[in-house]
């Protein structure tokens, strides 16, 4: 048995990695640290530590950890360890986006600009990232109406031009009508554009417009005119700056009672080219210091545009070893600024502001959400805690059931349960509903700080009366007030309204329908994906595991190579006998098993 107290005696005070570990073995966090014995220790001293902290420690049930050569090897090692196993008390971003880049392959004779999330070492040109794919593809679009490049991707001989040539489009390459030299002055031009240096751009249309109107050919003038306005329109949309450095992202954060938003500015070339928001959950009482720091390994981990400087309000403690990994990653310095004045400051402020709007902004979004359900349901305070529970079976086996939460109006999938029906036998929906409630209230109650968390304000059952009256016979069995409604569907299997104790339809508007169809959509995959999963598995089970002679380590080395049952079904006895471990007794076995 895992003994923490001797295990804190045997940490080494070298750098390294720490790894916690709750009862059910899984990954809870994962840390750095210049002496694992000074910081794994500093967890199970009785100092003041915040409430996530607190809840942190308590499901510890034992730990290990991986010693390194220095402080940076543990920052990489983290950042993987971080990445592959999802810790629940790390700072986690919620996906693994990779942003939108143009490309450019100046090498090619006839290049053209492609849509890519791709960035490689291939002499290519690329330019981004764009905050959002719509905003890379009408770029495209635009540089695909003004300039006669080839739209094809790939360039093969043609024996006539298509179409694009004809509506003057393209240049037909591809029939050699244009050189080489004439077709990269358009690539220069368009390079220009991307990287954002559009002044030259329109002063040299502005005199090739004045030529072409001394020489009365007004068509063209009109032509070079309207390029000229629609590259205006498109540099118009960057925010430009007067930071004079390239390459730089710029990190605001914005903390309230519930979430942190983090807001990231994209500059390059001296232009604002985009940005983007990330929000977080159960955060608020850690320091700004040390979610940004948590976001950055985050954020730049596999991000193949690290920038040459990131500026951010706080001083991060980890600065050094930060910057020393991603000048690693990008080849060259980069640099972590906190500016204190002038311009550079003053878009620090910036990114923080925006933070602060669109934080505010969702929680307006989710207050509005949760005043609504509060009058609805005729609720004397904010229903911010909402599960939802629906039972799934066929012909009454493998009986499961499944919970969703909704909290503070957002649907939560990581706080999503499963279970397995115990006690009954047979398809009776209601008596099923019963015993999961039943179970699930037993948790809080017996273990509040448990996976399960506080009581819910209110209960949805997938189902109409029968599911209520179920939900409400196993709330009564603990002297418990909390409210049920059933979500009803139409004949489109579409929820049509939530339904009272007395039957009665309550009215709710479009936006609360559409969320609470989302709820509902939410459990019932979650029930019927954990339902197939138990059925292939029962399968695999009843088939292979009732052979004489076919224990566990032959089950999976017969599943390794044939891959499902039904191809075991159709092998040869040869073909059996080629699994490790089965004999040709036991082949014939099980031919004569599974195919009676």
């Amino acid at each position: 048995m895992f003994n923490i107290e001797e295990e804190l005696k045997k940490l080494p005070g070298k750098p390294g990695v720490y790894i916690m570990h709750d009862k059910n073995n899984e990954i809870i966090y994962v840390g750095k640290a210049v002496s694992l014995k000074n910081r794994v220790k500093s967890y199970f001293r009785k100092t003041n530590k915040t409430k996530r902290i607190q809840n942190m420690v308590s499901l510890i049930d034992h730990f290990e950890y991986i010693v390194v050569d220095n402080e940076a090897e543990a920052l990489i090692l983290e950042c993987n360890l971080i990445k592959k196993n999802r810790p629940k008390f790390n700072v986690l971003l919620k996906d693994d986006k990779t942003y939108p880049y143009l490309k450019i392959d100046v090498k090619s004779d006839y290049p053209t600009v492609v849509f890519t999330r791709r960035v490689v070492n291939d002499g290519a040109k690329y330019f981004g990232p764009y905050a959002n794919p719509g905003a890379a593809k009408e770029m495209i679009d635009f540089i695909k109406q003004r300039y006669q490049i080839r739209q094809c991707r790939t360039l093969k001989p043609r024996t006539r031009p298509c179409l694009n040539y004809h509506i003057k489009r393209c240049l037909a390459p591809c029939m050699g009508y244009v050189t080489k030299e004439e077709y990269h002055k358009q690539i220069e031009e368009i390079i220009e554009l991307l990287e954002g240096k559009t002044e030259k751009i329109i002063k040299d249309l502005e005199t090739k417009m004045e030529e072409a109107s001394k020489k009365l050919e007004f068509e063209k003038a009109a032509e070079l005119r309207d390029r000229k306005q629609a590259i205006e329109r498109v540099s118009a949309k960057q925010k430009v700056s007067n930071i004079s450095e390239n390459n730089i992202d710029v990190i605001g954060l914005y903390k309230s009672e519930l979430e942190v938003c983090i807001e990231i500015f994209f500059v390059r070339g001296s232009k604002m080219i985009g940005r983007e928001h990330y929000f977080f959950n159960e955060l608020k009482d850690m320091e700004n210091k040390e979610i940004l720091s948590g976001f950055i390994k985050q954020y730049y981990m596999d991000n193949p545009n690290i920038p040459n400087k990131i500026m951010l309000r706080e001083e991060l403690e980890d600065k050094e070893v930060i910057e020393e990994w991603l000048s690693n990653e990008l080849g060259k310095k980069v640099e972590l600024k906190s500016p204190k004045k002038g311009e550079k400051l003053r878009f620090v402020e910036m990114a923080e502001n925006n933070a602060k709007v669109t934080l505010e902004n969702k929680e307006k979004d989710k207050s509005e959400i949760l005043l609504e359900l509060k009058e609805v349901l005729k609720m004397d305070k904010l229903p911010r805690k909402i599960e939802t529970y629906d039972i799934s079976n066929i012909s009454g086996t493998n009986m499961v059931a499944a919970m969703c939460v909704m909290q503070d109006g957002a649907i939560k999938k990581n706080l999503s349960r499963r279970f397995k029906i115990k006690t009954v036998f047979g398809q009776d929906d209601p008596r099923c509903m019963e015993e999961v409630i039943t179970r699930r209230l037993k948790h809080s109650i017996e273990d509040p700080t448990g996976g399960f968390g506080k009581l819910p304000d209110a209960i949805f059952a997938d189902g109409g009366i029968t599911q209520i009256r179920a939900t409400q016979k196993a709330i009564a069995k603990y002297g418990l007030d909390i409210p049920v409604y059933g979500m009803v569907k139409n004949d489109k299997h579409q929820t049509r309204a939530l339904m009272d104790e007395n039957r009665k339809e309550l009215e709710i508007s479009e936006n609360l329908k559409n969320l609470i169809t989302r709820f509902q959509d939410t459990v019932h995959d979650t029930a019927i994906t954990y339902h197939r999963k138990l059925r292939e598995k029962e399968i695999t089970k009843s088939e292979l595991d009732n052979i004489h002679g076919i224990g566990e380590a032959k089950k999976q080395e017969l599943l390794k190579h044939f891959g499902t049952v039904s191809k075991i079904k159709q092998a040869t006895i040869e073909e059996l006998m080629e699994v490790k471990g089965i004999s040709e007794k036991i082949a014939k076995q099980i031919k004569e098993e599974l195919n009676t």
